[in-house]
């Protein structure tokens, strides 16, 4: 059945007939070592190459240290809904802006691709929403707080020797 399968999928790839390209079949097979699947368990809108994967589950290190290391070895680590770069929410973006503007070195984590990272920065802050911001391996909060800091100056005292370390060291 699966070299069938198989074979009806080549010929609508291949440019047989309008025909038999038409059809949906909805099955599974294993083709050369590989499962290939029309549908993605738990989520039917999702294919298993989009699912976000869990990046720690092969190593001894548990979540809670990986955050305990990343607060403690980054000058500024902020966990955030996307990549600096390419923020996935407005709070995560003004948070990133805000930083960006003293030149800090900035480290972040995208909570979005692990629910457990997420569940671990949560029980380790003891806050609930994000982004999460760390100076110096301080608690800051989210940006609203950082917001404010930065109206009031406090941001720029907070952050003015590991801005001028990163000058020295560029």
């Amino acid at each position: 059945m699966a070299r069938a399968l198989s074979n009806l999928l080549f010929k609508g790839i291949t440019g047989s007939p309008a025909g038999c390209s038409n059809r949906m079949v909805s099955a599974s097979f294993i083709q050369r070592g590989m499962t290939y699947s029309t549908t993605a368990p738990n989520d039917p809108d999702t294919h298993d190459d989009f699912k976000p994967m869990d990046k720690f589950q092969d190593t001894a290190t548990s979540l809670k240290d990986v955050v305990e290391q990343d607060v403690k070895e980054n000058p500024v680590m902020i966990y955030m809904k996307g990549v600096p770069e390419f923020p996935q929410c407005g709070f995560s973006s003004l948070a990133v802006r805000v930083l960006k503007h003293y030149n800090a070195p900035l480290s972040a984590r995208n909570i979005l691709e692990n629910a457990e990272l997420k569940s671990a920065v949560k029980a380790f802050s003891h806050w609930p929403t994000f982004p999460q911001i760390f100076i110096k391996g301080e608690f800051i909060g989210g940006s609203d707080i950082i917001m404010n800091m930065h109206q009031s100056g406090e941001l720029k005292e907070k952050l003015k020797d590991i801005a001028a370390n990163q000058e020295k060291s560029a």
